[in-house]
């Protein structure tokens, strides 16, 4: 209706014949051909090295499909904005326009690595693959992380980040990094200097041109979207499993494409414990760096005694000798794509007994097209659950201080979100592959799924109503929280846009903040259940201070709406909160509002909470998870809470 008048006021300000040609135009719209659903571009799987080699040329060169939007030329979209300068030669490299007919009608542009605009196109249909791939898991739009800025009273301020900006060409150098200082992805390039079977002299190898180089960077991006606390190095693990996360995005990103599958599959005839291009990541940087394989290898590495390939097998003592954050994250890596390996042998153990007539062993030559096809149909079932557990746990991770033991926390918690019903394979595989390599949450007295599972806030409450610390019962608090879930996600689906989100959502982060500090007394209640200090009298020494007494930081409020494993649609609300407890000194006084230069560091543990959605039908509006957040700064502790509260079908009634 607002359109119609809008139309009618414009056409009443213009002649007769401007006007019919308004109407005409009007008319003709509806019957206008809609919008393409995606886009397809042509990309390289791996690198351009494996594009000069006869035996993976033939599947090097794919095809990828992404969600359609307009583009500007460079190309510049919703998420995306390539900006093709090389400062190191003073060029600008034209921008390549997606949108041409010319170039819709052929997928793109042809791989190539003399061509620049290949290059933009190449980073930005790998950087939108994996952009897709988080949103699909976590349920909802991505953004990037926000850019503080300085106001004019000399205060800090929070700006939305539309775009990330990617330069192909960015450093004539080895490297290719992610900065949050400019939220942008820059690569280099090099010439290459060593000569052997795999280099030639005077070449020069693009990181652009990779796709998992690509990958990664992108993934730091988008991590640090979601964690922007991930870039404080409080323990050994935190910079560690920037890494080792970017990697595993990476690698399972490969089981993705049918092609590159398939071709895997048949050359290892099915079994994919063995060296095989699925499992290494960079093989043009790592050749060309003297490295003589790929960059990193979740599945072995050179032997030095013989120079051959040999498989890695897990290292539970690796971990404690291990300090570097690539190296460190490798071990992860290693324990979730063994954790891959180990469902893949159990769901294709029927399909290996089949083909060998029980014997286990199968015959000489290549194996069937149709055992290729359905093995290869198994291991990307198996590698896009695996893929999205890792990037569902990112929601259900602390905001600071995160542990390779609590990232495991998290994968178990997320998947009995996402299939209740389920009693094995996936989350047993988990379990049973980080105990192989060492890596387990601190504090802990059992490796069962139950254990390692967030306790949830349905027993914290009752601990809390049994001691007489609550003021108001359990659906009272759930029917309170409700409000905030509903008022957030009222104006949000996926479609939303992206900036209307995140203004709506700091709108619904000050909210929060102040009925917690300020609020009637179910704020108080939820504070307490959440571990959080906010009454001045109660507070101890250690708890930091702001200019109203104890600080409290809604450090992030996310919508996410996800299909569970059952089909049901389930909308939560992931709520982060962040309170600082300094190092104990008991010569300061209480009241202080900073830490003595000589504070102790003795580490203050509080419980933080996420509500969920407890088991039953009745009681499904709301649990609560605790998380622990240890102290690894030089002064002092984090404490973290976040909350996730859910709304399904069976529960909207009366919220």
């Amino acid at each position: 209706a607002g359109r119609s008048e809008l139309h009618e006021r414009d056409d009443a300000d213009v002649g007769p014949e401007v006007r019919a040609v308004r109407i005409i135009r009007r008319y003709l719209e509806a019957a206008r051909v809609p919008a393409p659903v995606v886009r397809r571009l042509r990309i390289l799987a791996f690198d351009p090295s494996l594009a000069t080699r006869l035996a993976s040329a033939s599947f090097n060169e794919i095809t990828v499909q992404l969600r359609w939007e307009d583009l500007a030329p460079g190309p510049v979209g919703e998420y995306i904005e390539v900006v093709d300068v090389d400062p190191a030669s003073g060029v600008f490299y034209y921008p390549v326009d997606l949108d041409h007919a010319h170039l819709l009608a052929q997928d793109g542009l042809a791989p190539s690595e003399s061509n620049p605009q290949f290059h933009q196109q190449m980073v930005y249909a790998v950087a939108m693959t994996t952009i897709q791939n988080f949103e699909r898991a976590l349920g909802r739009k991505a953004l990037w992380a926000d850019r503080r800025v300085t106001t004019a009273d000399g205060g800090q301020a929070e700006q939305f980040v539309r775009r990330l900006r990617i330069y192909p060409h960015a450093l004539r150098d080895r490297n290719a990094y992610y900065s949050p200082a400019k939220k942008a992805l820059l690569f280099g390039y090099f010439p290459v200097a060593s000569k052997d079977e795999d280099n030639t002299p005077g070449t020069v190898v693009f990181t652009a041109l990779s796709h998992d180089i690509v990958a990664h960077e992108t993934t730091h991006a988008l991590l640090d979207g979601v964690h922007p606390r991930f870039n404080e190095p409080t323990n050994p693990d935190v910079h560690a499993f920037h890494e080792a996360f970017a990697d595993i995005v990476a690698l399972f990103q490969h089981f993705t494409y049918p092609t590159v599958l398939e071709s895997q599959i048949r050359r290892t005839r099915g079994d994919l414990d063995s060296e095989n291009l699925l499992g290494q990541l960079a093989q043009q940087f790592g050749r060309a760096t003297g490295r003589g394989m790929a960059l990193r290898d979740a599945l072995g590495g050179k032997d030095p005694a013989t120079g051959r390939w040999k498989p890695r097998t897990p290292d539970p003592q690796a971990l404690d000798a291990t300090l570097g954050p690539h190296a460190r994250g490798a071990i992860l890596v290693a324990a979730v794509f063994r954790a891959f390996v180990l469902i893949y042998r159990a769901r294709t153990a029927d399909l290996f007994r089949i083909a060998t007539q029980g014997t286990g062993k199968l015959p000489d030559g290549e194996i069937h097209p149709d055992l290729t096809a359905r093995l290869a149909q198994e291991a990307a079932r198996c590698a896009d659950r695996v893929l999205q557990m890792c990037i569902r746990a990112i929601d259900y991770c602390p905001p600071v201080d995160i542990t390779f033991g609590g990232f495991l926390r998290g994968v178990i918690t997320a998947d009995i979100d996402f299939s209740p019903e389920e009693k094995e394979s996936f989350r047993v595989v988990f379990i049973e592959s980080f105990r192989e390599w060492g890596i387990y949450p601190r504090g802990i007295s059992s490796m069962g799924v139950d254990a390692l599972a967030w306790p949830s806030g349905e027993e914290s409450m009752k601990e809390m109503m049994a001691d007489g610390s609550m003021e108001h019962m359990p659906d009272e608090l759930r029917a309170q929280l409700g409000r905030f879930v509903l008022d957030a996600s009222r104006n949000w689906n996926l479609e939303s846009d992206r900036f209307k989100v995140w203004q709506d959502l700091d709108r619904v982060r000050a909210l929060l903040w102040k009925w917690l500090r300020e609020g009637d007394s179910l704020g108080r209640d939820y504070a307490r259940l959440f571990g959080l200090v906010i009454d001045e009298a109660a507070a101890a020494p250690t708890v930091a201070r702001g200019k109203d007494g104890p600080a409290v930081e809604i450090h992030a409020v996310r919508p996410a709406m996800r299909r569970t494993a059952s089909g049901m649609i389930s909308t939560d609300l992931v709520i982060e909160i962040t309170q600082r407890r300094d190092g104990y000194n008991p010569r300061r006084r209480a009241g202080a509002n900073a830490p003595s230069p000589t504070s102790a560091t003795v580490p203050a543990r509080r419980s933080s909470s996420i509500p969920r959605p407890a088991r039953s039908a009745a009681s499904s509006a709301r649990r609560a998870r605790s998380t622990t957040t240890p102290s690894s700064t030089a002064c002092g502790a984090s404490c973290s809470a976040r909350a996730a509260a859910r709304t399904t079908p069976s529960t909207a009634a009366g919220r």
